[in-house]
This record gives C-alpha cells, structure tokens and sequence, in this order.
C-alpha cells in the first residue's frame, strides 16, 4: 500500500474538505478571514483570480443569451451602529 505524501496542510483535502480549502487560501494569501461573519476579504491575487473567472464566465454567459446580476452584500445593522458610535467619537 503506498504512502499518503506529507503535506504542509492539515487536514488533508480527503480529510475536511471544507477545512483543507481554507487552509489554502490562507496559505496563498488570496484571503482573509473578515469581520463579518461568513465574509472574507479578498486580497490582490485572489481578486485577479475572481476579475479572471468573472471574465470567462463573462463571455460564456453573454454567447448563450445569458445576462449578469448583482445583488449587494447585506450589512448586519450592528456593524453599522459600531461604526456610527466610532464616527460619533
């Protein structure tokens, strides 16, 4: 039976998925974990990335008649309070 290589990232990707693929991001730097619940904030490389994927995605969508959409990142109103009382002094 072969060996499983060693790897600098724990748990492997067989392991955790979920755990292994944000160990890479951060080992890659393309992102960080946010304030924000559930957000990260996506660093230079990891932003060329997604402009590249918008890009072929982009193009893809328009050939098939497809039309992009937008919708905002929602704010929970506690962070916006926070920043209000920082503003206020």
């Amino acid at each position: 039976m072969a060996e499983t290589p060693e790897t600098a990232i724990r748990p492997t990707r067989q392991e955790d998925y979920p755990e292994w693929y944000q160990q890479v991001i951060r080992a890659a730097d393309l992102a960080e974990p946010s304030d924000v619940r559930g957000c990260m904030v996506i660093k230079p490389w990891g932003y060329a990335i997604w402009e590249n994927i918008q890009r072929v995605l982009d193009r893809k969508f328009k050939e098939t008649g497809h039309e992009n959409a937008y919708f905002p990142l929602f704010i929970p109103l506690s962070f916006l309070q926070k920043e209000a009382e920082h503003v206020e002094g």
